[in-house]
């Protein structure tokens, strides 16, 4: 992929913030029997957690892109691997203990994948006062954050509320991807950018949601929000801008793993925001990289060429104006 920083020189100007990282061990089992002896045909061990997946497809985009969380010193080797491979820079802080692991077996066959996903490593006050002050630092220099995924056991429900208050006291665009309690919480400070799945969204809004026509309605108590992304697996994704509203619906592909299709959505947005594109351009963009995500295991675009043709397939509908 092309280097995308222009003028702006070599400064890294985007950081993911990964809380909760985690090893996903990927297990291949077609015809998955739950109870029963299964044949595994291969499997894969990948770095993950939703910000260390959204910062390994930004960085296959061209952009230079930094790293920070709270990562477990006892099997950091692979995620350091990770890292130097792509050139994103590593601003993670160890701590004693192993990064969680989580277990996604699928099942190629009928395109299904099951996760099993732990807690994670406990942490105390001062590893998350740590935390903080890095991400302030960080801000001294950097422009976008995305703060992604669970909270470990430990961290304070709030904390994701804390950070973007004070990013965007900054003036620093804050994209947040998150469940629960910490979105609800995240949500009062204004974060430039959401991207809840339907699900998420339901437990948001205390709604039953399995439409698009479901979501539609559902987004009319979020207020005050720059852009809102919800994911909708195969029905595609609704994207909020500056009082529009479209439906993206992506082509159909051959899917190997749906796990980081949501992380691969937030890591096209950002690449939107940092160039700039209006509401449908954004989501045609997002939608072929959650499309691109699919087709392989890991977070990983496909090359520019089939990028460019899954973005030329996939159908961006205007449904309605009026501001989320």
């Amino acid at each position: 992929m092309p280097d995308r920083q222009g003028s702006e020189g070599p400064l890294v100007k985007v950081v993911t913030v990964t809380l909760n990282p985690a090893l996903d061990l990927t297990v291949r089992s077609d015809h998955l029997q739950i109870g029963q002896v299964n044949q595994g045909q291969d499997m894969q061990l990948n770095p993950a957690g939703k910000g260390v997946n959204v910062a390994s497809i930004l960085a296959d985009w061209g952009l230079r892109v930094t790293v920070t969380g709270l990562l477990g010193e006892e099997n950091s080797e692979t995620f350091e691997r990770l890292f130097a491979k792509k050139g994103i820079a590593d601003h993670f802080i160890r701590i004693p203990g192993s990064t969680r692991l989580g277990l996604k077996i699928v099942d190629e066959a009928r395109q299904e994948t099951t996760d099993i996903n732990l807690k994670g490593i406990q942490v105390a006050p001062p590893q998350v006062e740590s935390l903080r002050k890095k991400v302030l630092t960080l801000a001294e220099t950097h422009d976008l954050f995305v703060l992604a995924g669970s909270l470990p056991p430990g961290a304070p429900e709030d904390l994701y509320f804390t950070l973007i208050r004070d990013l965007k006291a900054l003036g620093k665009k804050v994209v947040l991807d998150t469940s629960g309690r910490p979105l609800e919480l995240g949500l009062k400070a204004r974060p430039t950018a959401v991207k809840p799945n339907l699900h998420e969204l339901s437990q948001l809004t205390q709604k039953t949601l399995s439409t698009p026509e479901d979501a539609l309605d559902a987004v009319k108590s979020l207020q005050g929000l720059e852009w809102l992304v919800v994911s909708m697996g195969e029905q595609g994704a609704l994207f909020f801008h500056e009082g529009e509203a479209v439906h993206a619906i992506p082509p159909r592909v051959v899917v190997k793993s749906t796990v980081g299709a949501g992380d691969a959505m937030v890591a096209g947005l950002v690449a939107a925001l940092h160039e700039g594109l209006e509401v449908q351009e954004a989501a045609r963009l997002a939608t072929a990289f959650s499309a691109g995500s699919i087709q392989q295991i890991g977070a990983n675009l496909p090359e520019a060429n089939v990028l460019q043709e899954l973005q030329s397939h996939v159908q961006v509908v205007t449904l309605a104006s009026g501001r989320v």
